[in-house]
């Protein structure tokens, strides 16, 4: 049996941002916090948009904003870290998606067997190489090759993001 789809739509609706992000809203993901070291100084990013993305070979991706002005330091060390964040974490997310404070400050970490700082109560981290990067719209697609992963704590659930708000899975 053959299917047939049905013939494309002319007109293209107009999704507002307000309207996509609503909607999205009602995908519940996990949080991260993606870090490297910029010289002699850690930066990070929160980020709820991390997937994996092969096995084989092992990559995964996050999308920053192009308006992070974090960002460009951490793609310039070439090497990242993926702290995959516990319920609990919920003020440290937020103390990262802040721009222009110290967002180390009173933050336990050390660095990673590639430099990256790894932070302390994570639930995992992977650490990772900068590979590619996609235009996509307000955001960057960014593809890494995984070197290099840990789980800490199977105690607690994930740090969720789900319709504006954090919660956990336990």
């Amino acid at each position: 049996m053959q299917s047939t789809l049905p013939h494309p739509v002319q007109e293209q609706a107009v999704i507002s941002s307000s309207d996509l992000r609503e909607v999205m809203g009602h995908f519940a993901t996990g949080v991260a916090i993606i870090t490297a070291n910029d010289g002699d100084e850690p930066v990070g990013l929160t980020c709820q948009s991390v997937v994996s993305v092969s096995l084989d070979p092992p990559l995964i991706a996050f999308c920053p904003a192009k308006t992070s002005s974090s960002w460009p330091r951490l793609r310039n060390s070439g090497t990242v870290c993926i702290n995959v964040l516990a319920g609990p974490q919920g003020p440290l997310c937020r103390q990262f998606s802040k721009s222009g404070t110290d967002k180390f400050a009173g933050v336990a970490h050390s660095p990673a067997g590639n430099g990256a700082p790894f932070i302390h109560e994570a639930l995992a981290h992977v650490e990772a190489t900068v590979e590619a990067e996609h235009d996509a719209g307000d955001h960057t697609i960014v593809v890494c090759r995984v070197t290099d992963l840990a789980i800490h704590s199977i105690d607690n659930g994930p740090l969720l993001f789900y319709r504006g708000g954090f919660g956990n899975f336990s």
